[in-house]
């Protein structure tokens, strides 16, 4: 399939830049498989869409501060670097910007603080390599310099919020390393949750860490070539095993986010078992592709030509999906990161 496929007109508008005052507060659209419909609801409804038996599956990612604003030592060009995953002690894989800047030897300070980075690989797919040196523990050095990554897509003359330390964090985070909030989590409140369980569902938490491969545009134009990159993720033992009983007695396994899915439908045997286990999933999901471990999915609106929309298309149905974006539209929903949601069933 073509990639022109997965496209759709969406006025810049409309793009959240700032998180509503309170989680639950976002308007959902609710997609039936079945019937090819849709109808709106607003979020704090979810509840009543999940049925006793149910296990809801979340991603306890945590988000850190992967932007780090740096200057070019000795010149004090700016520049500014991505962090994207360590790959060994002090070694990390990164994006930076501007590019032409950092070629393999440059050296970049960061603040005031003894972080430093030294460009020890030229540029791979714009991708290069960083050795990073500092006289505290790096992790701290990088939370006390970094900022939260969000997508380019917020444009704020402010740039990143103190706020966003904590609403572009889900209320499950808990395992540090991912550079993108699985999104379709920044929704849900204790409240939430409460009403969940007091229905009789369960509450599963797995973790995939949100890396490049999960915002890497799509550069190619027939969709069977791309590749989604490795992205970490783990299942424990308790968790497969919830999962795996509330499916024999019938019940649905509603995966929070595409990430949720990506880890569920990498873990799922042939049987429809989840397996506890960990490690990195390379797993690309398009149109045509059969899904074993989830059955519903809650996901925010994703952009034009990406690999999360052609995701949730597999899941949905191209043309059902596009025409309820369309409708979305119309509708003035919000959309993208700080934006609405929407419940595929």
């Amino acid at each position: 399939m073509h990639l022109s496929e997965f496209d759709y007109q969406l006025p810049e508008e409309l793009i959240a830049q700032q998180p509503l005052e309170r989680r639950d507060a976002s308007r959902m659209l609710v997609v039936e498989r079945d019937s090819k419909s849709w109808t709106e609801y607003n979020f704090s409804s979810f509840p009543e869409l999940v049925r006793e038996g149910d296990v809801v599956v979340i991603n306890n990612t945590r988000v850190f501060p992967a932007r780090l604003p740096g200057h070019r030592d000795p010149s004090g060009g700016r520049v500014e670097v991505l962090l994207l995953r360590e790959i060994e002690p002090s070694v990390w894989e990164a994006l930076v910007r501007p590019a032409q800047r950092l070629n393999e030897g440059a050296q970049v300070r960061f603040g005031d603080s003894s972080l430093r980075a030294e460009v020890i690989t030229p540029s791979t797919g714009g991708v290069r390599k960083l050795k990073f040196t500092g006289e505290k523990p790096l992790d701290v050095l990088i939370d006390e310099v970094g900022q939260m990554p969000l997508p380019p897509y917020i444009k704020r003359t402010s740039g990143s919020l103190e706020t966003d330390k904590e609403r572009y964090q889900t209320m499950f985070a808990q395992e540090r390393g991912a550079i993108a909030a699985p999104t379709a989590g920044l929704h849900f409140t204790p409240a939430i949750i409460k009403a969940l369980r007091e229905r009789g569902v369960r509450i599963a938490e797995i973790t995939l860490h949100v890396g490049y491969g999960t915002f890497e545009p799509v550069r190619v134009d027939e969709i069977e070539a791309h590749k989604v990159a490795a992205e970490f993720f783990s299942i424990s033992a308790p968790a497969a095993k919830m999962i795996n009983e509330a499916r024999a007695a019938g019940g649905r396994v509603v995966a929070v986010g595409t990430t949720t899915t990506r880890a569920l439908e990498t873990a799922v045997g042939t049987d429809g078992i989840i397996n506890a286990g960990k490690g990195a999933t390379e797993l690309t999901v398009k149109p045509g592709f059969k899904f074993r471990a989830v059955d519903a999915l809650l996901t925010n609106f994703h952009l034009p030509r990406s690999s999360l929309l052609i995701l949730v298309s597999a899941f949905a149905g191209r043309e059902l999906l596009l025409n309820a974006y369309h409708d979305a539209v119309k509708a003035r929903f919000r959309f993208y990161s700080y934006g609405d949601c929407m419940f595929v069933i």
